[in-house]
């Protein structure tokens, strides 16, 4: 893990090494391509559903002064990492609440845009929608089969932008380099 970046830059697309994480983490590239449609306000509230390590609800809260996020995540282990990484990179802005994203939705303070990462269904992806404010936005990705079927689905319901996210980085491969693609990412956003 890399030192906590500078406070003053605010930018999302915050270097991987800079969350604790078990690997399950919204990677930079997608992060950035998620912030573009996700588009962080002065005072808005940010629902991170799934939020395995926190990323998204931190980059958010750093994004925009006041901003704030709540982020749910069901495994207690990934929740108290969650927690450690937003005390460190985002102090008082980002509550991490311990539950299944089905129970934990109809309880929280209603969202200008909200992020679900893995395995988004289509209850929990209807009720986000549903609770969003008039002009709030929603990004949802996947890499699952079934959830790229979830996601086409919102698309066809509710408009939007669907896109596929390739990322290659570059690794040695002996004296030379050679491209290595990360699990491409579906990503379904639409704005209310």
């Amino acid at each position: 893990m890399s030192a906590p970046p500078d406070d003053a830059d605010t930018t999302p697309g915050l270097p991987d090494d800079a969350f604790e994480h078990d690997g399950l983490l919204t990677k930079r590239h997608q992060r950035a391509s998620a912030f573009a449609y996700l588009r962080p306000r002065p005072g808005e509230l940010l629902w991170d559903i799934g939020a395995g390590s926190g990323a998204m609800g931190i980059e958010w809260a750093r994004a925009a002064a006041d901003a704030r996020a709540i982020g749910v995540e069901r495994n207690p282990e990934r929740a108290a990492r969650a927690r450690r990484n937003a005390a460190r990179l985002a102090p008082g802005r980002v509550e991490i609440v311990e539950s299944d994203a089905a129970s934990a939705v109809g309880a929280l303070p209603t969202p200008d845009a909200a992020f679900l990462g893995g395995g988004v269904t289509a209850d929990v992806l209807e009720a986000c929608w549903e609770a969003l404010r008039p002009g709030g936005r929603i990004v949802a990705h996947g890499v699952t089969i079934e959830t790229e079927a979830v996601l086409v689905a919102a698309y066809r319901a509710h408009g939007g932008a669907l896109a596929r996210l390739g990322v290659e980085h570059a690794e040695p491969i002996g004296s030379f380099l050679g491209w290595t693609p990360l699990r491409a990412v579906i990503q379904w956003s639409g704005r209310k």
